[in-house]
């Protein structure tokens, strides 16, 4: 019987800043034992150096001997059109990875300093890279390709990849299990909501458009991305207000979304000041929201009908307030959400849709992380034994 049984988990927060924070937590049958180091960590690398040896301490580890782990699993963002699937990680693939940092300046490199110390501290361990952008290969071209020069695409790969494809397919998955039917014949709109935020539409199982385009500043309005906007915009902020390229990716990525409307980027202090009456987090939440609808009723649109809208991540796994203003007035295209089941949390899936609501409307708890691991355990399964791989 397989387990799937969550032994540690952990999480590194305020990378570079005056003081970062890791948290480690070791999972035991009574609870969790949970430990905190306060200081600061300069980048990814170092704090996924302190990630792997807090793994393998004698006190506060879960892994006795390095030689136990066989396989990891790695999350990328950015794999192109190179990557389609799960693929065993070797130095042509890390090159290509690599090659793809100019698409995903702010993820591929940590991505790669993940891999880089898992090969180095684990070199009998078989590493398996699992994409963001594969689960949206399947999005047709007419879906994909910007109506700019064509030359782009063909010579520069300019072109939509989708991102959170890890999370739009397990959640789909989930809902199918869920509800005990197939997603063959369903038309779903998964809706990803956290500080980064993408929706994607799914035809048979299989995504046929996404938000997010060729990185992951189109689409939604993010935590502290902008989303979409006019293109000209860039320009503007160029020729008047004289802001250099650095500074417009800076501003875009790192100062717009709900940072840029009402200062903040954490959902939960924006919901806190939309309640006291502050009328710059209420219109955030407006945009915010509004923006999602416009994205549903596209997509309805393209799926030709909805049978299940699925909102996770989050902020669409915690915020009944912003599932119920996103789903508001959309009666006519069978969305009706029972304000009762939306204010009740009933574990990794429930239902929060009305009885009779011609669009199953669900919450489903993503797990990226047990996604990556099932995979990654597949690629290996369908290949030769470990033993007959040659190491990279």
């Amino acid at each position: 019987m397989t387990c799937e049984k969550v032994l540690a988990s952990g999480l590194v927060e305020k990378i570079g800043e005056g003081e970062s924070y890791l948290t480690h937590k070791i999972i035991t049958e009574d609870g969790e034992d949970q430990k905190i180091i306060k200081g600061r960590i300069a980048d990814h690398y170092e704090g996924l150096m302190q990630v792997v040896n807090l793994l393998i301490h004698p006190e506060y580890g879960v892994v006795k001997d390095k030689a136990e782990i066989s396989l990891i699993g790695h999350r990328v963002v950015h794999g192109g059109e190179s990557f389609k699937a799960p693929t065993i990680i070797n130095k042509e693939v890390i090159a290509k990875i690599r090659n793809m940092i100019p698409l995903a300046p702010l993820h591929n490199p940590s991505n790669l300093a993940g891999i880089e110390i898992a090969r180095s501290m684990f070199p009998d361990a078989q590493q398996v890279a699992i994409f963001d952008t594969a689960f949206h290969q399947t999005i047709p071209k007419k879906a994909y390709i910007y109506a700019i020069p064509y030359y782009l695409y063909k010579k520069h790969g300019v072109r939509r990849y989708g991102f959170h494809g890890t999370s739009h397919s397990y959640v789909s998955e989930k809902a199918s299990e869920y509800l005990n039917r197939s997603l063959s014949g369903l038309n779903v709109i998964t809706i990803h909501l956290g500080n980064g935020a993408s929706m994607a539409a799914l035809k048979n199982g299989k995504c046929v458009d996404t938000s997010m385009g060729m990185t992951p500043l189109e689409g939604l309005v993010m935590g502290t991305r902008a989303g979409d906007i006019d293109p000209a915009i860039p320009f503007f902020l160029s020729n008047h207000l004289k802001m250099s390229l650095d500074e417009i990716d800076n501003l875009l990525n790192k100062e717009s979304g709900l940072k840029g409307i009402c200062g903040i980027n954490d959902m939960r202090e924006v919901l806190e000041k939309s309640r006291s009456g502050d009328e710059m987090a209420r219109l955030a939440l407006d945009v915010y929201t509004y923006r999602i609808k416009k994205y549903i009723g596209a997509y309805y649109a393209v799926l030709g009908g909805l049978d299940i809208l699925i909102f996770t991540g989050g902020i669409g796994e915690n915020s009944s307030v912003i599932r119920a203003s996103c789903c508001h007035g959309l009666n006519k295209l069978g969305i009706e959400i029972d304000a009762k089941k939306n204010n009740l949390s009933r574990g990794e899936v429930w239902e929060i849709s009305i009885s009779n609501s011609e669009a199953k409307v669900l919450v489903v708890q993503t797990d990226e992380e047990l996604k990556i691991a099932r995979e990654t355990k597949r690629v290996m399964k369908n290949i030769a034994p470990i033993k007959h791989l040659k190491k990279i």
